[in-house]
Order: C-alpha cells, then sequence, then structure tokens
C-alpha cells in the first residue's frame, strides 16, 4: 500500500479538524470538482453528443444563437426526457455589444381550452387529466422560439442547424445505460399508446440495451419538414396535419388552427443587482427571474459568506428568504399577456425586500399559512443549456415537456413526444380552502394563455459582459438550485464547479418543509435548524445544473455539468 502523501494528510487533518471545531458547520466544500476550460467557446448539456454538435457549430463560425438552436434540436433527439420540439421554454441572450433580450417560447392552452375542463360532474379536480393522455397537451413553443431567435440574431440556416439533429435520428447513436434503464422503467407507459411503444420498444417484451444503436425514423422526417421550412416545417404543413388529426383521434383540443396561431415572444428579461453583478433572468410568465432577484435582494442584507456554507444560520436565512419569495409568486404571478397589474417592478425592488428582511428572525422560523395550500405539480424533469462563443456572446436555455417523457405520447407518424403543461395552471377557479384546492386568477387556464413556469436561464453578468451562465432542471426548484449556484460563486468563491456539484436545500412557502440533499449539513447544523423551528426533509437530489463562467483575466470559459446528470458533458475549445 502506497503512503498517503504528506501534504494531502495535513490537508484532511486539517478540513476534518474545522469541521468538529465548529457546530454549525456544513460538509466540507468538495475540491474535487474541476471545471472544463475553452479559450473559445463552450457548451454544457444534459448530452455529451448534443454539447458536441453546439461546439461544432462554434467551430464551423457559428454564433451563440446559431448553436443554442443546433444544440435544442440535437437534444430533442439524444435527451427525449426533456429535449423536446413537442414542449416549450425560454431563451436569454446577452451579446457582445451589450445586447440583452429573452425569448419566450412556452406552451399554450388551446383555443377550445377553458377554466373547468379538468373537473368533474362534481367541480372536483381531477389529477389524471391534467398531466395524463391528450388533453394535457399545451401547444408547443420550441420551434416557433427557435425560429425567432434565429431570424434575429443567427447567422447560419435552418439547412444547416437541423443537419445533426437529422443524422442522429436517422444514423441513431448508442444508447447509454441511464438512458437503456429509462426507458424500461417506463415501459407501461409506452404500452399504453401504439406510437410510443414503437420509438421506445424494440417489442412488447424486449427492452432496448445499453449500447444499442436507437433510431428515430419518423423523427428524422419531422426534422427535415423543419429543416427544408423552419418554423412552418412544424406548424403548418405535414407535421401540422398529422399532429392535429392525431389529437383529434384522441380527444385532444390542438387543431391546425391552433398551430398556425401559435406566436413566440421576444420579451424583456427581468435584471437585478447582486454584490455589484448584474443579475439577468427569464420574466414571466416564467416566475424564474422574478423570485430570484426577489430572493437575492433579501439576502444581501446578510453577511451570507461569514456565516459559512450550508451552516445552520446560512440555510436558515435562505430558507425564510425562499419562503417570502416563493409566497409572492403563488399571489401574483402568471402571463403577462392576460395579467397587466402584475407588480414585478415592485417584487424586485431593493425597498421591498428590505421590508421583507425586516420581518425575519435570525433565531425562529416564520410560519406559512395555512398549511393546507397545495399548488400545481411541476415536475422536476426539464433540461438547460449554456452557451458562450468565441465573441461572447452569451445565450442560456431552459425548455421543457413538464414530466419526465411528457405525456409519455408520441404523436403518431412524427416521432416526438408531447408535452403534458396544462397541469401547469392552477386548478379550482376561485376556490382556495382547506382542501387543497387553490385558484388564484393570474394562473387560470384561458385559450391562448400561457402556463407559470420556473423556468431560471441566467446569466451574471460582471462590467458590462457575461461572467456567469446558469440553469437547472427541477420544477420550482429550479428558482433556488439557480440562486444557491450564485451565492456559492459570488459569497463563497467557489469555482464554478464546486458551486454546481454543492449540496442544495429547498423551501416554497408551502408545504412548510425545507428539503435537503442528503449530507447538505452536519447533525449538529441539522439539530439547530430543527430547535429553530424547522421542519427537515431529506431528498436524493436536487437539480442537474449546466453552467459556464468566463475568467475576467483570461477569458477563459470555464463549463462545468452536474455530476447529479451522468449523461451531461461540458464540451469546449
Amino acid at each position: 500500500m502506497k503512503p498517503v502523501p504528506q501534504r494531502y494528510a495535513i490537508v484532511c487533518v486539517s478540513t476534518l479538524l474545522s469541521a468538529v471545531l465548529s457546530a454549525q458547520s456544513a460538509q466540507p466544500t468538495a475540491t474535487a470538482y474541476v471545471p472544463f476550460p475553452g479559450r473559445t467557446g463552450m457548451v454544457v448539456t444534459s448530452h455529451y453528443l448534443a454539447s458536441q454538435v453546439g461546439v461544432d457549430v462554434l467551430k464551423a463560425g457559428g454564433n451563440a444563437v446559431d448553436a443554442a438552436v443546433a444544440t435544442g434540436l440535437a437534444l430533442a433527439v439524444v435527451h427525449p426526457g426533456a429535449g423536446n420540439i413537442g414542449g416549450g421554454g425560454f431563451m436569454v441572450v446577452h451579446l457582445k455589444d451589450g445586447t440583452v433580450t429573452a425569448f419566450d417560447f412556452r406552451e399554450r392552452a388551446p383555443l377550445r381550452s377553458h377554466e373547468t375542463m379538468f373537473l368533474d360532474s362534481l367541480g372536483q379536480y381531477v389529477e389524471d387529466l391534467n398531466h395524463e393522455g391528450y388533453l394535457s397537451v399545451g401547444v408547443p413553443g420550441t420551434v416557433a422560439g427557435f425560429d425567432m431567435a434565429l431570424k434575429k440574431f443567427g447567422s447560419r440556416s435552418w439547412k444547416t442547424l437541423a443537419e445533426p439533429a437529422v443524422r442522429l435520428a436517422d444514423k441513431g447513436f448508442p444508447l447509454s445505460w441511464s438512458m437503456a434503464e429509462s426507458f424500461k422503467g417506463y415501459a407501461s407507459d409506452w404500452r399504453k399508446f401504439p406510437a410510443s411503444a414503437k420509438s421506445f420498444l424494440r417489442s412488447d417484451t424486449v427492452y432496448y440495451q445499453p449500447g444499442d444503436i436507437w433510431k428515430q425514423p419518423d423523427l428524422a422526417k419531422t426534422l427535415r419538414r423543419v429543416q427544408r421550412s423552419g418554423r412552418d416545417g412544424f406548424y403548418k404543413g405535414e407535421t401540422a396535419r398529422l399532429l392535429a388529426a392525431d389529437m383529434k383521434a384522441h380527444g385532444g383540443l390542438i387543431t391546425e388552427e391552433d398551430l398556425a396561431a401559435y406566436e413566440a415572444k421576444e420579451r424583456s428579461p427581468i435584471r437585478g443587482t447582486y454584490r455589484g453583478y448584474e443579475v439577468i433572468s427569464m420574466c414571466p410568465p416564467s416566475s424564474g427571474g422574478t423570485v430570484l432577484v426577489e430572493m437575492l435582494n433579501i439576502l444581501e442584507g446578510f453577511e451570507l459568506g461569514a456565516y459559512g456554507h450550508n451552516s445552520a444560520a446560512y440555510l436558515h436565512a435562505l430558507a425564510e428568504a425562499m419562503r417570502r419569495a416563493f409566497a409572492d409568486r403563488a399571489r401574483y404571478l402568471g402571463d403577462p399577456d392576460f395579467n397587466a397589474d402584475m407588480p414585478v417592478a415592485r417584487l424586485t425592488s431593493k425597498e421591498y425586500a428590505a421590508d421583507l428582511r425586516r420581518t425575519i428572525s435570525l433565531n425562529t422560523v416564520s410560519k406559512s399559512p395555512p398549511s393546507t395550500l397545495q399548488f400545481p405539480e411541476e415536475d422536476d424533469h426539464t433540461t438547460h443549456y449554456s452557451i458562450v462563443d468565441g465573441e461572447g456572446n452569451a445565450v442560456v436555455v431552459t425548455y421543457t415537456l413538464e414530466y419526465w417523457y411528457g405525456s409519455r405520447i408520441v404523436a403518431d407518424g412524427l416521432g416526438f413526444l408531447l408535452n403534458n403543461e396544462m397541469g401547469d395552471f392552477n386548478h379550482i377557479p376561485g376556490r382556495t380552502d382547506s382542501t387543497g384546492d387553490i385558484g388564484t386568477r393570474p394562473n387560470l387556464i384561458q385559450p391562448g394563455k400561457r402556463m407559470l413556469s420556473s423556468m431560471t436561464p441566467t446569466i451574471i453578468a460582471k462590467n458590462g459582459k457575461p461572467w456567469a451562465l446558469i440553469g437547472s432542471p427541477g420544477g420550482r426548484t429550479i428558482i433556488n438550485t439557480v440562486a444557491q449556484v450564485v451565492l456559492n460563486l459570488i459569497d463563497f468563491r467557489m469555482n464554478v464547479a464546486e458551486a454546481v456539484s454543492a449540496k442544495r436545500i429547498h423551501h416554497q412557502w408551502q408545504p412548510d418543509v425545507m428539503r435537503l440533499e442528503v449530507n447538505t449539513t452536519s447533525r449538529d447544523s441539522e439539530r439547530l435548524l430543527e430547535m429553530m423551528g424547522h421542519r427537515l426533509r431529506r431528498n436524493g437530489y436536487q437539480g442537474r445544473v449546466m453552467a459556464i463562467v468566463i475568467e475576467d483575466s483570461t477569458g477563459v470559459r470555464w463549463g462545468a455539468s452536474d455530476p447529479r446528470d451522468v449523461d451531461a458533458a461540458a464540451v469546449g475549445y
């Protein structure tokens, strides 16, 4: 057995001693995680093949927006649980000339939808309908969003950018262990829908195995139509006709009229500051940027770095800020095209944060009455990717099908999965009571309305230039995951890989519980939190962050994919 190097032994003993000496200390920060460097461009996604597609576009002279479109299409092929053309999402852009904008391609409610469509004859909410079957599908927005971004800032054609995804779908790629096991785990869902079984099962009783080449010929045909005609290749013609026919045959609401009427929106992102850095994130209908800035404004008044990372004091302050911001999320936020009076400017102001901060006790927990409220479920299986090119243009994209594999319905003859986003709307109109129903108006179903989201694609700028690109899947936990990565980078001066891999917590006002990843903090700190009044619940993991930090002095792009995501990769050059 080799002797332990003296320097390593001293570091280990020192780390152990400091953990023992502090009653509030967290787990020592892991230093084994090292970011991946690139001097010109960097792409970080949930699948190594999609990351490589993005880098190849950059190497060929495309910009970050070009790479974002090609990467998003590739993820629809190689990461079908969340990568998509049958869902929707958000893109935030910071260009080298200082231009900052956002693209909203969130799904919309079909034109024939209505407030009570998921209620039974007794007025009770039918949970199965809102996330299962054809009624759960919102009008997809991804292709429209990519098309709008490409027309405004792109330098390459659909023909060029769709080609890698077409090739991956047509020729296939080897399945990883995690993907093969995931396909097998959802076999009972695939068998409910013939086109899904055709895509994800070799036969009714034979499953795909790790290393098998998975081909998607119907998806390749759909992508070729997009390759030829861009937006119209999806929202008109053969694709629209087949999708509308599949909907009609199975009781769905989406028609060719719905598809032709869908429009992505360019919006002004949420902007705030935190300790001298600028925070740029997504505006409503995503709640992400608003809640993120509100939380950071509250926390700016605390000396978090002095508390110690994931100490009891730190986690208490975090949870109290989360509690207040998520309460405001529930009260006020929804689709801005249907809610013109949302007080976003107030919620993201320093003055409002100071008012909230004064209500926080450093010793005891606040309460979150009423304790029976529940909210529309958001699944934690979204996906995010971050891209920076050689010119310094930065793009962050978070998009989703809602559940892992969305509705589990593959559109007949089209090869892509459909979302189940209609369950993201609030439940029973006008009724919030002890049964757990909530019916606040900003997020009730209306025809053409976008459902509220928690996606938080975020760019942190320093001296007017992109410095950090951050995002994650995770439903409502997304906002808190992104916030903690920001704090890890700024308050605790971690490198980007450490910031991404560090343990995280979540509190969302209701239920009144602090969720912690396993080994987030010490047992002593957990006991202190419980003495303050926190109810703790341990989870397996939270989020899968894809992040980049651009070093000031050298311009090196440091990429980090979350170790919680086994197929993810940061690829740079």
